[in-house]
């Protein structure tokens, strides 16, 4: 202890400078890792590190994750698959064209809207979709069975031309050629229109075929999904070039004619064509059928029906005469109608008053997502916007929702509890220049707070022993005095 004192002592004002300075340097540097690791992932770093690493070397034992089947109650086996089934990644019913929008966009700005993990998942789809076992049987079936196994989009476009030359009327080769060789809608129009006719032939061709076996059964089932999806995309196609009226009849007709393929959610594109129609009626007609406690919700569901309800009162809605007189019932029930909305997707409002900027929707979305929320906004904003007060009726009252569930992560008021898991799957889903909308908002680690605290605290004194070396260095001593020798 003498000698370190002795040491101390001897030390100039210099030394306390670079000390005090490094350590504010090297603190401030991890608070600005901390930060940026919490901002990626969503956790402390260090945290992290001590409670995966250090933790088991110091003795602590880690909560064994429960096993599926036996929680304590039937109730939390519910809670838990319902949880499951809103994490699962769904693909997006108004997605866009590859080439003449996403790749047009990134002709135009540099930057890639799809993430590789969108992009692998789509490609997941179009096996499921358009290939079955039996595809060994034709040489053409067989090229496009490798081609939508392929990375590269010009390795693909080269297959499709393949394709075609081993059989005219391949309806899968017009498919990819529409959606990632054409530029324009109208280009993907004309390729569908192909795809469309060689796909009637085969489909009818499978449907007389005598043998009755599992082969026929999958040769069956691709061949309707090829023509599901084709007539879907001539739908969007007529849609997107303005002829709406044709576009609402080809849905509805494609909805009779395959009613048993409901979870491709044709009824969302239904439901925006109908708003562009400003035909509310048949709006509500749609959901009457589809906003059923039986199936599965999404924010065009439950916007859509918010949306109906404000359309009844915001005209005439002005939160000062509210204060005064109250909410009539007709405002009470749009009022809760939005609640209902924003409990289900809390994202969409931010993107629906424009405080957040939108981008392109990716191919597939998480439901209750910031994803789902970008989708939703990017074609529906235009329908709010041309109904007079919706978004001022909206922008008085989505907040309030939080108030009726402020623990949204343990217990939900019209909905389950909202799951955790969907800021990690959105950051997978949505290109790194968006900024992910998170919710709940998560409160800082302590880790940023005491490093930020430290390099704080550490710049002061070194700027303090810089200023006035001759006090802090008498401060240094009073810590630690000199002790005598004798």
């Amino acid at each position: 202890f003498v000698l370190v004192t002795v040491f101390l002592s001897t030390l100039t004002p210099k030394f306390y400078v670079a000390l005090t300075g490094t350590s504010s340097l090297i603190s401030g540097l991890i608070f600005i890792f901390e930060w940026w690791y919490f901002q990626k992932y969503g956790t402390s770093f260090i945290e992290q590190v001590s409670v995966s690493h250090l933790r088991p070397l110091i003795g602590g034992v880690e909560n064994s994750p429960p096993v599926p089947g036996f929680s304590a109650n039937n109730g939390e086996n519910e809670t838990n698959r319902q949880s499951l089934s809103e994490c699962k990644v769904w693909r997006n019913p108004l997605n866009l064209f590859r080439g003449a929008e996403y790749s047009r966009y990134t002709w135009v700005t540099g930057k890639e809207p799809l993430t590789y993990y969108d992009m692998n998942l789509s490609a997941q789809d179009h096996q499921t979709f358009f290939t079955c076992d039996t595809d060994s049987l034709r040489p053409s079936d067989t090229v496009m069975q490798k081609a939508w196994r392929e990375r590269n989009p010009q390795a693909r476009i080269k297959a499709a031309y393949q394709a075609l030359e081993l059989d005219n009327d391949c309806a899968t080769a017009y498919v990819l050629l529409a959606e990632e060789e054409a530029t324009t809608i109208i280009d993907a129009e004309k390729y569908f229109k192909q795809a469309l006719k060689a796909g009637e032939t085969v489909y009818r061709k499978s449907q007389h075929c005598h043998p009755q076996n599992s082969q026929h059964e999958a040769h069956l089932r691709r061949d309707t999904n090829v023509l599901v999806y084709v007539k879907r995309r001539l739908a969007m196609c007529a849609r997107k070039l303005g002829r709406i009226k044709e576009a609402v009849k080809m849905m509805r007709d494609l909805m009779k004619e395959f009613p048993l393929l409901s979870m491709l959610n044709i009824h969302e594109n239904l439901l925006e064509a109908l708003l562009e129609l400003q035909a509310y009626a048949d709006v509500q007609a749609v959901l009457a059928k589809y906003d059923d406690i039986s199936l599965p919700k999404s924010a065009a569901i439950c916007y859509t029906a918010a949306l109906l309800k404000a359309r009844a009162v915001s005209d005439r809605f002005s939160p000062e005469t509210a204060s005064r007189r109250g909410l009539s019932t007709a405002e009470i029930n749009a009022v809760e109608a939005i609640h209902r909305a924003v409990e289900f997707n809390p994202h969409v409002p931010k993107y629906l008053l424009e405080m957040k900027s939108l981008i392109l929707p990716p191919e597939h979305i998480l439901k209750r997502g910031d994803s789902e929320a970008v989708a939703y906004a990017f074609f529906h904003l235009q329908h709010w916007k041309r109904i007079e007060g919706a978004l001022n009726l909206l922008h008085c009252t989505w907040e309030g929702t939080f108030r009726m569930i402020p623990y949204p992560l343990e217990k939900g008021h019209l909905f389950y509890p909202y799951p955790s898991c969907t800021e990690t799957a959105d950051r997978e889903l949505l290109p790194t220049f968006h900024d992910v909308s998170v919710y709940p908002q998560k409160e800082l680690p302590f880790f940023i707070h005491f490093t930020a605290g430290l390099c704080s605290f550490s710049a002061m004194l070194a700027v303090l022993t810089h200023q006035f070396p001759e006090l802090m260095l008498g401060f240094a001593l009073v810590w630690c005095p000199q002790q005598p020798l004798g």
